[in-house]
């Protein structure tokens, strides 16, 4: 999950069809990398089977301390087995090696996404010899979380088949070994041969980490136990199958016009309409589903029996009720699946086994065949010791009859003991929560951008000219115009003028051209009785190319028109001066009587003959820089012309941080 714009959506889906809501993730073994994944030889593929069978089992027997006692949204935590049912939201390759694979849906409770998450890392440091891949609608959400510490290679068209879990940490595929995107087995047999290659950054471990690592103490605290009065048979059911309370919250939560008939009736679950048969008892819960039902209004039917009282005792007979409607409306639902009750996950699994050829064509009650069918009712029995849930989960109905055959007593229910519910603050107290998330998010937003600003400032520092290499105090003004006159006096050609320092930029400025122009315009009229040859004589003398040069230095060394061009000059010079003496244009520039400099500092004393009455001669090279340090702090430190114009001659001038 800048941030900057758009890094938060960065990594997409890898499937746009892909269910919403459901993180997936696949196990690949590396003795499956060993193995000849064109052989059709049976006993090479009942070998890679068969150690699949026994991974899973060492996994399932590991992760059942963690799992035991922790109520799913939606679905349990379950492997399976790809020899034996594919992947069918795996990329097509995957499929072709052997591997463990599984989803979860977790719907609004978003904390199962990420327990998720910590059992795969947890499986990964148990089995280091596995590499793991994890992805949800999103994509590779664990690449958005530590979106702040990738490499900047890292983005969804190149991120493909290098991210795995191997060791309890997070390993890239790096760009400089596979340029293009790798497939899945070069890739697989790369990280596990160059771990210390592929394993990604200390940030990135840590920004991960930082989401897990309360895990899994985060999630006990995650459920929610709440004392409620509801039908005995809902605590029976309760009683043998605790995790049978997220169907009936996800009945309840995801009630429609027709699942809410079952509820008027509460024929299954409360048959006699009596209060006689309500008792209260314990139920724990997650906190999402605890919130799902105490967040929704819903008036109980007619037929279930409501305190009179609307005092603290109320409130849990109003959550059971939301119980025991949930719990009709699943059962009711469920029910119509005519499929759902008649056939058990034995029968499931083993027509997966004939699918998939694990019998290789071997004649039903043959030897072989036999003893192939033991070997898979012992793994089925073996496994779904620790798979029951899953079990339960997929065929409730047949599972709630059985607990219903069973005899059930009120006094089992009315004699125990209850404890106090757990406090529900965290209910009502989300908003300080959610704003110490998301200011969290923005100091780590911060921190990224001030580290690039840092990084940034100091790429330029090394690409700037030897002027910026000094500190800002010892900054030389002079520089901008030692630069300036050597930029005047470099010669020029077609090709552009030279600038001074090191500088690969040219600036398109022709200044003999220039001059020549500037020459035409104060050159001081002819003497000539028509206009029109005036008009002619003007544009020949400003389209002088160099061939016609020496005429014109052969003309102007006439003695007549140098008297007549000084003339003009003096009387030009004159008018000028006597028109700027009434406007306030004096007051615009710094002169040589104001601020005193000697004349190798570049002091330019013009007009020397000048009286007191007319103006002072004006210090160029100090209105010069004065000029460009006024349009350069306009910049803002923003690209303008003075940085343009400097840049160009090599020089850079520090940010006016100070006004």
């Amino acid at each position: 999950m800048s941030i900057e714009p758009g890094i938060s959506s960065m990594f997409l889906t890898k499937n746009s069809r892909l269910p919403e809501d459901t993180v997936f993730f696949s196990l690949f073994p590396d003795f499956s990398l060993k193995s000849d994944l064109n052989s059709q030889n049976p006993k090479t593929n009942l070998n890679i089977s068969s150690q699949l069978q026994s991974l899973h089992l060492e996994i399932v027997q590991t992760l059942t301390s963690y799992t035991a006692n922790y109520i799913w949204q939606h679905e349990p935590f379950t492997l399976s087995l790809s020899t034996q049912s594919p992947c069918s939201v795996c990329p097509s390759s995957s499929n072709r090696i052997p591997h463990l694979h599984g989803k979860l849906r977790y719907g609004d409770n978003l904390e199962d996404e990420w327990f998720v998450v910590f059992l795969l890392f947890e499986t990964s440091r148990k089995f280091p010899y596995l590499s793991i891949c994890v992805w949800d609608t999103d994509g590779e959400f664990l690449l958005i979380e530590a979106a702040f510490h990738l490499p900047k290679w890292v983005n969804p068209e190149t991120s493909t088949n290098r991210i795995f879990i191997r060791g309890g940490n997070l390993h890239i595929v790096p760009i400089n070994h596979f340029p293009s995107v790798p497939n899945l087995f070069d890739a697989l047999s790369y990280v596990s041969t160059n771990e210390e290659k592929t394993k990604a950054s200390s940030s990135v471990q840590l920004a991960i980490n930082k989401r897990i690592g309360d895990y899994p103490d985060k999630a006990v605290k995650n459920m929610h136990r709440v004392r409620v009065r509801v039908p005995v048979l809902v605590a029976q059911v309760l009683k043998h199958e605790p995790c049978l309370i997220s169907l009936a919250v996800e009945g309840f939560y995801d009630r429609d016009i027709d699942s809410m008939k079952y509820a008027s009736d509460m024929k299954r679950f409360l048959p006699n309409r009596s209060s006689d048969e309500m008792v209260e008892v314990s139920v724990i819960m997650s906190r999402a589903m605890y919130a799902q039902l105490m967040q929704q209004a819903f008036q109980a039917p007619k037929c279930y029996p409501m305190p009179q009282t609307s005092d603290g005792g109320y409130t849990s007979a109003e959550l059971g009720m939301k119980i025991a409607c949930g719990f009709e409306m699943m059962y009711q639902t469920r029910k119509r699946d005519v499929l759902d009750g008649k056939r058990g996950t034995w029968d499931v699994y083993r027509d997966s086994l004939e699918k998939s050829g694990y019998f290789e064509g071997l004649i039903p009650g043959s030897n072989e065949y036999k003893r192939l069918m033991e070997n898979a009712r012992d793994y089925y029995l073996k496994s779904s010791l620790h798979s029951r849930e899953s079990e339960i989960m997929s065929a409730p109905v047949r599972r709630i009859d059985e607990i219903f055959a069973q005899p059930v007593s009120l006094d089992e229910f009315k004699g125990q003991e209850i404890g106090p519910s757990d406090d529900d603050s965290w209910l009502y107290n989300g908003e300080d929560e959610l704003n110490a998330d998301l200011r969290e998010r923005e100091l780590e937003m911060e921190h990224y951008n001030l580290n690039r600003k840092t990084k940034n400032k100091s790429k330029e520092g090394e690409d700037v000219g030897p002027s910026n290499s000094s500190k800002i105090d010892d900054w030389d003004l002079g520089d901008i115009t030692k630069s300036m006159q050597e930029f005047v006096k470099k010669m020029s050609s077609f090709e552009g003028a030279e600038v001074p320092g090191d500088r690969n930029s040219n600036v398109d400025f022709d200044v003999d051209h220039f001059m020549k122009e500037i020459e035409s315009f104060m050159k001081p009229p002819k003497d000539t009785h028509d206009g029109d040859e005036s008009d002619e004589d003007l544009s020949t003398d400003m389209d002088l190319d160099d061939s016609d040069s020496s005429d014109m230095e052969d003309v102007c060394d006439d003695d007549d028109d140098k008297h007549e061009q000084t003339a003009f000059k003096t009387c030009y010079d004159d008018a000028l001066n006597e028109e700027l003496k009434n406007t306030t244009l004096i007051k615009s520039f710094v002169r040589a009587n104001e601020l005193p400099l000697n004349k190798d500092e570049g002091t330019s004393n013009v007009s020397e003959g000048i009286d007191d009455e007319q103006l002072s001669p004006v210090d160029v090279d100090l209105n010069l820089v004065k000029s460009l340090l006024s349009s350069f702090s306009s910049q803002e430190g923003l690209p303008g012309p003075a940085s343009n114009m400097l840049g160009i001659m090599g020089l850079q001038l520090p940010h006016d941080n100070k006004k």
